[in-house]
C-alpha cells in the first residue's frame, strides 16, 4: 500500500512539473545527451577551474589590441581618475572643458575641482526627489511612477545635462580650491545615507499632501529637509567656497596672473560657453525610429533644469558629426556599453577580443536593438571622444577616448574602440551645433516625444 501511494505521488509531482513548465527528470536526461562530454570539454574544464573565463577566450592574434596610431587627435594633458564612484558623466563633461581652457592659455595638468560641483548635484538631485514626490503625492504609492521615484531617489551617476545644470547655476573651480575628499572618490557611503534619508523624508511629504498641508507648508518643511542634506554634504565633501584667489600658470610653472573669483566668474571667464544652447544631443537606439527627438521624465539633475533631450540619428550622420569636431580639435562628450569586449590588458574595445562562441560551441547573434530590447546592453559610462584613425576614404577604422580611470588604466588612461565596436555599443554623443548639419539641427529642434523614466534607455553613466 505504501509503495502504490509513493509511486501515485511520485507521478503526480511528475505531472506537476510538467504542467508547470518545469524541468522533469527526461527533461533533464535530454538535456545530458545533447552535448555528450568530450577530451575537449574535459580540457576546458580543467583550465577553467583555475582560469578567468576572458583569459581562455581572449583572441591572442586580434591585430587590434596592439595597433595605436591615429591620423587625427585633439592633445591632452593629465588623466583624472574618478576613482570608486559613478561620476563619470562629470569627470567627462570638465575633461572637455578643461582641454579647451589648456589649450587656450597654454596651461599644464589643469583640472576643475569635482568635489565642488558633485556637491551641488547632490543637493539639486535631492531637492528633484522630494519635489517629484510632492507632484505626484495624489498618484497611489504604487503607482509606477511613485514606484520609480522612490528605487531611484538618488544616485552619483548623471549625463552631461547635469553638467549643463550644475555649472551653469553654480559655476567652476579649480581642483586645488575644494580638493577631492575620501567621500567624494568612494560614494557607495554617502549614497547609502541619503538615498534612506531621503526615502524617509519622501514618506513624511506624502503624508502631509495627503493631510492637504498648504503649498507653502510643504516648501517649508522641504527646504529643512535639504538643510540636514546640505550639512551631511558638507561633512562628507567639504563646504564649496563663495569666493577664492587663483593664480594662472603657463605650462612650466611661472605665475602669469592671480585674481579673486566668485565659481560664476571663473566659469564665465575660462569656459565662457553656451553650455546649454551651444550643444546639441545625438543618440543610436536603433529601437526608435531615426530622425526623431526624445525625452526621458526626470532624467535631469535640477528641478528648474530640462529634461536630457536627444536626437536619435543612425550611427552614418553620428560618425562624421565626431570626426569634424575632432579636426577642429575639440574633444566631445560620449558614453557606451563600456564593460562589452573590453580587454583591460590592452586598453582596447573590440569584437574580436573573446571567442566566447568557440569557447563553450554557441552563438550570441543578438544585435544592438535586441540588446536594448532585452536589457543586455545601455549607456553604462561616459568617456571624452579624443582621437579618430581614418582610412584613405576619410571612414574611420578606429577611435580613442580619454578615460577617468587614472593613468595606469588602458593605454596610459586611454581606451581604444575599433570601428565595428564603436557602431554596437556606441549610444550618446554631445556635440557642439556648428560641427552639425543643419538639416539635422533642425530635427534637433523637434517637439520631442517624452519617454518615461524607466525606458529601458535610463541609465546614468
Amino acid at each position: 500500500m505504501k509503495k502504490t501511494v509513493l509511486l501515485l505521488a511520485f507521478c503526480a509531482t511528475l505531472g506537476a512539473w510538467a504542467q508547470r513548465g518545469g524541468i522533469t527528470p527526461q527533461m533533464l536526461s535530454d538535456m545530458k545527451a545533447q552535448h555528450p562530454t568530450t577530451a575537449s570539454d574535459r580540457a576546458m574544464r580543467n583550465a577553467l577551474a583555475k582560469n578567468a573565463i576572458n583569459d581562455l577566450a581572449l583572441a591572442a592574434d586580434n591585430p587590434a589590441s596592439t595597433e595605436t596610431f591615429f591620423s587625427n587627435e585633439v592633445a591632452s594633458k593629465g588623466i583624472s581618475n574618478q576613482k570608486a564612484s559613478g561620476r563619470c558623466w562629470l569627470f567627462t563633461s570638465l575633461n572637455v572643458m578643461r582641454a579647451r581652457m589648456i589649450q587656450k592659455y597654454g596651461l599644464g595638468s589643469f583640472q576643475f575641482s569635482q568635489s565642488y560641483n558633485f556637491f551641488y548635484d547632490q543637493l539639486e538631485k535631492s531637492n528633484l526627489f522630494l519635489q517629484a514626490v510632492i507632484d505626484n503625492g495624489g498618484d497611489e504609492m504604487d503607482s509606477q511612477q511613485n514606484h520609480w521615484l522612490f528605487e531611484h531617489p538618488l544616485s552619483d551617476g548623471g549625463t552631461f545635462c547635469g553638467a549643463q545644470q550644475i555649472i551653469t547655476k553654480y559655476g567652476l573651480v579649480p581642483a586645488e580650491v575644494m580638493p577631492e575628499s575620501y567621500s567624494a572618490n568612494n560614494t557607495r557611503t554617502l549614497n547609502m545615507i541619503l538615498t534612506l534619508k531621503l526615502r524617509q523624508y519622501g514618506l513624511e511629504l506624502r503624508r502631509m499632501v495627503a493631510e492637504k498641508a498648504a503649498s507653502t507648508a510643504l516648501q517649508a518643511r522641504k527646504t529643512e529637509m535639504l538643510g540636514t542634506v546640505y550639512h551631511i554634504l558638507t561633512i562628507c565633501l567639504g563646504t564649496p567656497p563663495e569666493r577664492f584667489t587663483w593664480t594662472r600658470r603657463t605650462a612650466d610653472g611661472k605665475a602669469v596672473e592671480t585674481k579673486e573669483y566668485t565659481p560664476l566668474s571663473f566659469y564665465e571667464e575660462y569656459v565662457g560657453k553656451d553650455l546649454v544652447g551651444d550643444y546639441v544631443f545625438l543618440m543610436n537606439d536603433p529601437t526608435r525610429p531615426y530622425y526623431k527627438t526624445y525625452s526621458i521624465k526626470y532624467d535631469r539633475h535640477s528641478y528648474d533644469g530640462a529634461d536630457w533631450t536627444y536626437l536619435n540619428l543612425p550611427m552614418e550622420d553620428i560618425e562624421p558629426c565626431a570626426i569634424a569636431s575632432i579636426k577642429d580639435s575639440t574633444m566631445m562628450y560620449m558614453s557606451c556599453d563600456v564593460g562589452k569586449c573590453y580587454d583591460a590588458k590592452s586598453g582596447v574595445l573590440s569584437l574580436d577580443n573573446f571567442n566566447y562562441a568557440d569557447l563553450f560551441g554557441t552563438d550570441f547573434p543578438m544585435d544592438k536593438a535586441d540588446r536594448i530590447r532585452t536589457f543586455a546592453s545601455a549607456s553604462s559610462h561616459a568617456m571624452t571622444l579624443m582621437a579618430v584613425d581614418l582610412d584613405a576614404a576619410g571612414q574611420p577604422l578606429k577611435w580613442k577616448v580619454e578615460n577617468s580611470w587614472g593613468p595606469d588604466s588602458g593605454v596610459e588612461g586611454h581606451l581604444v574602440m575599433t570601428r565595428d565596436w564603436f557602431r554596437e555599443y556606441f549610444f550618446r554623443l554631445v556635440v557642439e551645433k556648428k560641427y552639425v548639419p543643419s538639416k539635422l539641427l533642425e530635427l534637433a529642434r523637434q517637439k520631442p516625444v517624452e519617454l518615461p523614466s524607466w525606458d529601458p534607455l535610463f541609465e546614468d553613466e
